[in-house]
């Protein structure tokens, strides 16, 4: 049985393996239900309403700049489920890609990008708005049986109009995705092998590259210790890098230099 700690109290249950909380003005919280395939808002008094049904699996939800919200959709997981547990286990049966969708005010859902160029994207996981008219994202590729894809790291624009590489191939799998307080520096988190990645920022969807042996240009920032797997990230207010890490289910505090604080 979960102990919370003093002080917390539970809002709402029955939610479908929740993720990207988003804070709205009028007190209540925007999540994704990964599992259940909608966007579900929390009201202050924990009344669960959905704000929009997309199918597949909602991931990262962020503010968008007309009232409504930007989602990163991973496509489908398959999921292993018993009592007081629920995990994705690889990609869902009826799979056909990811997508980055936009969710009007009113609760429509458009597809703003599905692809990049040739290739398709494959598991949207994390995003990061810029403040200048596009989206950082990550995309965490897909499990299978006897293989998986390579992640990468994306810029888009929030028109629908560009997309953008920017950094290929994160092996582990691109997840958490986060801005430096000055908007300068991208922080990646790679799952499987537990490691933090900094860029430096040269322009819209322009990451500078660092030379072989690096996978894809980016900078060790941090190895984590024994066997952690890594999931979201945020950046504090004093530059600060909070990775939420799967198996040891911690939180972890890095420094813009490396060092676990």
């Amino acid at each position: 049985m979960t102990a919370w700690p003093p002080g917390a109290e539970i809002v709402a249950k029955g939610l479908r393996f929740p993720e990207g909380p988003v804070a709205l003005p009028d007190g209540s919280v925007a999540l994704v239900e990964v599992a259940a395939g909608r966007v579900t808002r929390i009201g202050a008094d924990g009344a669960v309403s959905t704000i929009a049904t997309v199918g597949g699996a909602p991931n990262g939800l962020a503010a968008g700049p007309d009232g409504g919200f930007i989602l990163c959709n991973n496509g489908g997981f398959s999921w292993h489920e018993e009592p007081g547990l629920l995990r994705p286990t690889g990609q869902a049966a009826d799979y056909s890609g990811g997508r980055i969708e936009a969710i009007g005010p009113d609760g429509t859902v458009r597809t703003l990008y599905d692809r990049c160029g040739d290739h398709m994207l494959k598991g949207p996981n994390d995003l990061q708005l810029d403040g200048k008219g596009g989206v950082w994202f990550s995309d965490l590729g897909k499990v299978r049986g006897r293989d998986r894809d390579h992640g990468a790291v994306y810029w888009a624009a929030l028109d629908g109009s560009r997309i953008v590489e920017a950094a290929h191939p994160v092996f582990g799998g691109a997840n958490g995705i986060g801005l430096s307080p000055d908007g300068e520096k991208l922080y990646v988190a790679e799952t499987e092998t537990g490691r933090l990645w900094a860029f430096d920022i040269i322009g819209p969807g322009l990451l500078h590259k660092s030379p072989w042996p690096s996978p894809h240009g980016g900078n060790l920032l941090c190895q984590f210790p024994g066997f952690r797997r890594l999931d979201s990230l945020a950046v504090t207010a004093a530059g600060n890098i909070a990775v939420a890490t799967l198996v040891s289910g911690e939180i972890t505090t890095v420094s813009p230099a490396g060092e676990i604080l």
